[in-house]
C-alpha cells in the first residue's frame, strides 16, 4: 500500500527503490521526462513516457498497464501531475518526492541509453 500525504500520495526515493526494484518489484518506475532527459540518465529498469504524452491522452506501455505505478522525473513536479493525470484515469500512482535529484543524491544507480553510467539532465 502506497502512502498518502498531505500533498497527495508521494515517496521518497529509498520507498521508490525499494518498491520498484529486485527480482520481484510490486511495481512500476515510470520516468515522465523527455527523451533528452531520459537518454542522459534515468533509473535501471524504469520505464520511460513522457508528460507531454499522457497530457496529450497517450497509453502506457504494456508493462504497466494494470500496475501500481511510481512516477518520477527531474524534480518531482512533473511527476506530481503525471501522478495525478493517471489517479484520474484510475491507476494506482504515486510520485516521488525530489525526482532524480533526489534518486542520484541518495546514491541510487543513474544508467544512459546504453547501460553506462548515466547524468541527470
Amino acid at each position: 500500500m502506497f502512502p498518502f500525504r498531505r500533498n497527495g500520495p508521494r515517496v521518497t526515493v529509498d520507498e521508490a527503490r525499494s518498491r520498484t526494484g529486485g527480482d520481484r518489484p510490486d511495481a512500476v518506475l515510470l520516468d515522465v521526462r523527455e527523451k533528452p532527459e531520459w537518454t542522459a540518465g534515468h533509473a535501471p529498469g524504469a520505464v520511460h513516457v513522457p508528460l507531454t504524452r499522457l497530457v496529450a491522452g497517450g497509453t502506457l506501455p504494456a508493462e504497466a498497464e494494470g500496475r501500481p505505478l511510481v512516477v518520477i522525473c527531474r524534480s518531482g513536479h512533473r511527476s506530481r501531475q503525471a501522478a495525478k493525470i493517471l489517479a484520474e484515469r484510475g491507476a494506482r500512482a504515486v510520485d516521488v518526492e525530489g525526482g532524480m535529484n533526489a534518486w542520484a543524491a541518495a546514491g541510487h544507480p543513474v544508467v544512459d541509453e546504453r547501460g553506462n553510467n548515466g547524468r541527470i539532465a
